[in-house]
C-alpha cells in the first residue's frame, strides 16, 4: 500500500468536486425528468465505463462472488441512500443537504461496533452525540413547519450510506473494487427499470403531496437535445467519483484523506449560491460547524488510538 498523502488528498478533493457538480446538475435538471430516469441514464453510462475498465484490468473473472446476498443488501442500501438524498436536493439548499449528510461517518462508527466488532470508546460516542445536536440545530426549524419530514431525508440517506460502507469493509476483503462498482451500477439499473414499470407512465404523480415525491413519480420522457450533455456528464461524473475515491484511499491512509471530504461543503455553498441563489441560513452554518468539528475529532481520535496500539 502506497503512502503518498499529497496525491491521496488531491484525489479526494477531485472526488468531492465531482460529487458537488453531480449534485448541482441533478438539482438543475430536476423536475424536468424523474429522478429514476436520470439515475438510469447516468448509471447506464457509468456501467459501460466500468465494464471497459474491468475488461482492461484483469478480465471478467474478477467479478465472481461467493456472497451475492450481501452484495444485494449493500446495493439496496446505496440505492435507498441516493434516492432519499436527491429527493431532498429538489426542495432543500445544496449546502444544507450536504451538511446534514455529513453525519454518515457517525453512523459508520456506531455500526462498526455490532457488525465489525470494532471497539468505540466513550469519547468518540460523546463526539457522535454532539454531532447529532448539530443535526437538530439545522432541522428543528423545519420539523415544526416548513418542509416537515422531508428535512430528515439527508440523515436517512447518511444512515443508508453508512450501513453500505460497513458492508463494503467486509466485502472488500474478498471482492475487487471493480466488482463492487459493477454490482452497484447493475443494482441501480435494475431498480430504476423497476420504477419505470411501476411509475414510468406518471399515473402516480397526482398523488404526490410535495416536489420531493413528484420527483420520484413523474412520467419518463425522451430527454430534450439540450439536456443530453448534462445527462452524459452525470454518467462520466459517476464513474469518476468511484475512481477518485478508490485512488484516494489507495494512495494514503483513511485517517489522512477522510477529513478532506468536508471540502464538499465549500463546493456545495459555491454551486448553491452561483446556480440557485442559495445562501445558507445561520442555523446551517452553526449546525455544520458542530457536525464537522465532531467529525474531525472522531478522525483524530481514531488516528491517535492506532498510533498508540
Amino acid at each position: 500500500m502506497r503512502n503518498a498523502p499529497g496525491l491521496g488528498i488531491s484525489f479526494m478533493i477531485a472526488a468531492m468536486f465531482c460529487i458537488s457538480v453531480n449534485d448541482a446538475l441533478i438539482k438543475l435538471i430536476g423536475l424536468s425528468y424523474p429522478l429514476h430516469q436520470i439515475v438510469f441514464i447516468r448509471n447506464g453510462i457509468a456501467c459501460l465505463v466500468i465494464l471497459i475498465l474491468i475488461w482492461r484490468t484483469g478480465g471478467f473473472a474478477q467479478i465472481r462472488t461467493k456472497t451475492p446476498g450481501l452484495h444485494m443488501l449493500r446495493a439496496a442500501l446505496i440505492v435507498m441512500a441516493n434516492t432519499t438524498l436527491y429527493a431532498a436536493f429538489i426542495v432543500m439548499p445544496l449546502a444544507k443537504v450536504t451538511a446534514l449528510y455529513f453525519v454518515a461517518p457517525f453512523f459508520v462508527t456506531l455500526l462498526s461496533i455490532p457488525i465489525l466488532g470494532e471497539p468505540v470508546g466513550l469519547r468518540r460516542l460523546a463526539a457522535i452525540a454532539v454531532g447529532f445536536l448539530g443535526v437538530l440545530v439545522m432541522v428543528a426549524p423545519e420539523l415544526g413547519g416548513g418542509l416537515g419530514w422531508v428535512a430528515i431525508l439527508p440523515v436517512v440517506a447518511a444512515a443508508g450510506y453508512a450501513s453500505a460502507a460497513v458492508l463494503t469493509r467486509k466485502l472488500g476483503q474478498a471482492t475487487s473494487a471493480a466488482a463492487l462498482a459493477l454490482y452497484l451500477q447493475l443494482a441501480f439499473l435494475l431498480f430504476t427499470s423497476a420504477m419505470f414499470l411501476i411509475a414510468g407512465d406518471g399515473k402516480w404523480e397526482p398523488l404526490a403531496s410535495n416536489d420531493s415525491l413528484r420527483f420520484l413519480l413523474m412520467a419518463w420522457r425522451w430527454p430534450d437535445a439540450q439536456d443530453w450533455p448534462f445527462l452524459i456528464a452525470l454518467g462520466a461524473l459517476s464513474a469518476g467519483i468511484g475512481y477518485f475515491i478508490s485512488q484516494a484511499y489507495r494512495q494514503a491512509p483513511a485517517s489522512t484523506v477522510a477529513p478532506f471530504e468536508y471540502v464538499l461543503m465549500i463546493f456545495s455553498i459555491f454551486w448553491g449560491y452561483t446556480l440557485f441563489d442559495e445562501w445558507p441560513a445561520p442555523s446551517v452554518f452553526a449546525g455544520a460547524a458542530i457536525i464537522v468539528a465532531s467529525g474531525f475529532y472522531i478522525v483524530w481520535r481514531e488516528r491517535r488510538i492506532k498510533a498508540l496500539s
